[in-house]
């Protein structure tokens, strides 16, 4: 896993859980990066693990019981640190196997799965936590190469023919469906990938933020590879 290498200013990286989660977003920084080079086999646990459907969640207790090489247990270890760290800093992981994620079509001309471009919303201070130990790792894009959907002329024509109504309400129907929490990139956006065994902690839009929140999407999964992912 290879060290990633920052330079902008809406992220900023840590070498440590302590600042990761203690460090304060500020201008334009709303993505924050533990940046890490980690040991162990994370696709032997990867190959434990045979589920129906596109996700399973696994658990502590499920990957204690699990007979590895040394490798493979040096990856574990790493895996329950991770999960107790953020249990203690008072956050909801879940790990997860993931083999692709569900597509919304209910509306053609604007999907709202998190294949888009999106920003995480919550109505308490919160921010989002994500690590990709295997498989395809996520993205994100700087705001300034962004474009909030429901602002682009065309696809706001659409959205106010599938409202219909005359009545006004029309900004409460695009937060209902989250259509405003979704972003087009510019032609010339450049994403950053992720990477692999970085833990990173995003601004999300929430009452008290005072930074922009964080636009970032799941990867369209490579066939065949299954994605162990910790999300919160």
């Amino acid at each position: 896993m290879t060290k990633l290498t920052l330079s902008n200013n809406q992220i900023q990286t840590v070498t440590n859980f302590h600042d990761l989660v203690s460090t304060h977003f500020l201008g334009e920084n709303n993505a924050f990066c533990w940046n890490r080079e980690l040991i162990g086999d994370f696709s032997e646990i990867v190959k434990k693990v045979d589920f129906e459907g596109n996700m399973v969640e696994l658990g502590e207790e499920e990957l204690r019981a699990f007979q590895l090489s040394e490798q493979g247990n040096l990856a574990r270890e790493i895996l329950i640190t991770d999960l107790k760290l953020l249990k203690a800093h008072g956050a909801s992981p879940i790990l997860n196997l993931i083999k692709y994620y569900e597509r919304d079509d209910a509306f053609p001309f604007f999907p709202t799965d998190v294949y888009s471009y999106h920003v995480d919303r919550s109505p308490i201070p919160t921010d989002t936590f994500l690590c990709t130990y295997h498989g395809d790792s996520s993205e994100l894009i700087p705001n300034s190469q962004a474009e909030q959907k429901i602002l682009i002329p065309e696809i706001r024509h659409e959205l106010q023919k599938l409202y219909g109504a005359e009545d006004g309400g029309f900004q409460a129907f695009l937060s209902e469906y989250f259509f405003d929490l979704h972003y087009q990139a510019k032609p010339t956006a450049t994403p950053v990938n992720l990477g692999l065994g970085h833990i990173w902690r995003l601004a999300i839009d929430h009452p008290e933020s005072k930074v922009l929140p964080c636009v970032h999407r799941a990867p369209l999964e490579t066939n065949g590879q299954v994605r162990l992912m910790l999300i919160c």
